[in-house]
């Protein structure tokens, strides 16, 4: 009976453990106690059991309302934390670097936060889904070029959004066709706008797309691209069911009522000092609208950026050059007119 002498020894042990020791404060065993991990409860040091402190009372805290003032209070303390303190350092108030220090610091900038850059497709790309910009005041810079809202959930057909860039090309996205660059109109127009901003993710070498209900945002790939020279471009031949805006300019000839708004538009088509040709497309349909003629266009553009002004052709991509004295542009490569 030898090879049971282990066993016994466990049960005695066992039997050891869950006696009960009168005089003690443990429910369990009558062990001694002390103040638990949780609040309210106490652990016996024996058997580890826990069970409610019949003495504890909660104590209550009235926290403060948040108040305009208050707010301001909290600001006005972060500053001088910032400027005199422990977050001195932390923020970079500090700039009195060594060349080692510096360099860390670049490596750190461009793997957390240059590489942070737009929304992206976690099965395909390594980039991180935000991009966090700072100007020299330390105010968050918005990385936003350009936004699409969906106002209506009717598509019927023909509806296309182009992005383009001068020199690289355009790219369509169009209601509806099965050739990867299609989307769908979903249940309401929240589901369409995230079809939009999938199918850009997945398939656009400009932009990310960042949704948002019903608003998709874009923000550009590449620090190599400019954002005045991004064109978005939405083609909606029926009823305003899409409506595409940059720099806070509503893109569509519907919207357009005045010379002032046709003004604007060339103000901010012209920002990169090319026309590209979905910029072509849109300019000619708010004079259209407005009933503008070309001559008074080549007029406002001459005035506004000189005769400078380059167009993008559309048979060769290549850029034409203005002619004032014709009112237009003309492509030296094609030998045609644009």
């Amino acid at each position: 009976m030898a090879g049971f002498g282990g066993l016994r020894k466990g049960r005695r042990e066992a039997s050891d453990n869950l006696s009960y020791t009168e005089g003690g404060d443990c429910p369990r065993c009558g062990g001694e106690s002390q103040p638990s991990t949780m609040a309210g409860y106490l652990v016996c040091v024996s058997c580890s059991h826990e069970w409610a402190d019949p003495d504890y009372v909660e104590e209550k805290k009235i926290d403060d309302i948040p108040t305009y003032h208050r707010d301001a209070e909290l600001i006005e303390q972060f500053k001088k934390d910032v400027a005199s303190g422990s977050l001195a350092n932390v923020l970079g108030v500090n700039k009195n670097l060594s060349e080692q220090q510096e360099a860390s610091l670049a490596r750190l900038e461009d793997k957390w936060m240059s590489g942070m850059q737009g929304r992206f497709n976690t099965a395909t790309e390594e980039r991180k889904p935000l991009m966090i910009m700072f100007d020299d005041d330390d105010n968050i810079v918005s990385t936003e070029v350009a936004a699409l809202t969906i106002v209506s959930n009717g598509f019927d057909g023909g509806e296309e959004i182009r992005l383009e860039y001068p020199g690289k090309g355009t790219e369509f996205y169009s209601y509806n066709v099965n050739d990867g660059m299609g989307w769908r109109r979903g249940a309401n127009a929240e589901e369409t706008a995230r079809s939009i901003g999938n199918v850009i993710n997945n398939k656009s070498n400009l932009v990310f797309a960042n949704v948002d209900g019903t608003r998709i945002s874009f923000e550009l790939r590449s620090d190599d691209l400019r954002p005045e020279s991004l064109v978005l471009f939405v083609d909606d031949p029926g009823g305003t069911d899409i409506i595409a805006e940059k720099n806070g300019v509503v893109l569509d000839a519907r919207n357009a009522s005045d010379f002032e708004d046709y003004r604007r538009v060339v103000e901010m088509v012209l920002e990169d000092g090319i026309i590209s040709p979905s910029e072509d497309q849109l300019l000619w349909s708010l004079r259209q609208e407005l009933g503008i003629d070309d001559a008074y266009h080549v007029q406002m553009v001459v005035s506004m950026y000189g005769d400078q002004t380059l167009k993008e052709c559309t048979t060769c991509s290549g850029m034409a050059e203005l002619y004032v004295e014709y009112g237009t542009w003309y492509c030296h490569s094609c030998e045609e007119w644009c």
